[in-house]
């Protein structure tokens, strides 16, 4: 087994997890998967990408209908039998976010890739957290026209998904420091220096000093 460098990022909706992934990525100067996971799951399962977004971090009660269709085509061949099932497409993504960690150094946000990889021995595993206030802030900015209840009743919608993915797939809680290496407020250091400080963590868990010679001393 390599021991690529992997950063998995578990993230509240609008605590900007998606944006410190991708600054972390830049700064190490390493692959960053987010969305792109759909695709590379698409291209190894031979299926639509539709079936792997809308499945995309939701729990199965909300799969079989957005799969109700009979016949479908894989990489395997023809699939008889009423739908896709969420393990069908958890196993395909599990079996992409498996092979991208043994081929290259990189950034995985969401998609349960800490529990996935948790028998690899170089996955540091960081959820980023916001107080609300600052969250509905981020949502609002992103959002044109979108009042402050519409951003607290989307931001709670897609945490209670997210959760209930993470909770049904792991043995895990989500958000729950005990089941991350790290986890850390967006808020007080905001986006750049929150990536810094996350680096700087990454970098002395693995044994290194500032100053010190080492993979990533060129950064």
């Amino acid at each position: 087994m390599k021991e690529n460098l992997i950063i998995t990022i578990g993230r509240q909706f609008g605590s900007g997890g998606r944006e410190i992934g991708k600054l972390l990525a830049d700064k190490f100067g390493i692959a960053y998967y987010d969305k792109e996971l759909i695709n590379e799951a698409s291209k190894v399962s031979g299926l639509s990408t539709e079936y792997f977004e809308k499945a995309d971090e939701r729990a199965p009660n909300g799969l079989m209908h957005a799969f109700s269709i009979n016949w479908i085509t894989s990489a395997g061949g023809i699939l008889n039998d009423g739908g896709l099932s969420n393990e069908y497409i958890f196993k395909f993504q599990s079996d992409v976010i498996l092979k991208i960690a043994e081929e290259r150094p990189c950034v995985i946000v969401g998609r349960c890739a800490d529990y996935i990889l948790r028998n690899y021995p170089n996955c540091y595993n960081i959820f980023v957290h916001a107080p609300e206030k600052e969250r509905i802030k981020r949502i609002l900015s992103r959002n044109d026209g979108a009042n402050e209840r519409e951003a607290r009743d989307l931001a709670e919608k897609k945490n209670k998904i997210r959760a209930a993915y993470y909770n049904f797939y792991t043995d895990k809680d989500w958000g729950d420091a005990a089941s991350y290496d790290l986890t850390v407020d967006s808020s007080i250091l905001g986006t750049e220096d929150t990536a810094n400080f996350i680096k700087d963590f990454i970098l002395r868990k693995q044994g290194f000093k500032k100053g010190e010679t080492n993979q990533f001393s060129h950064l």
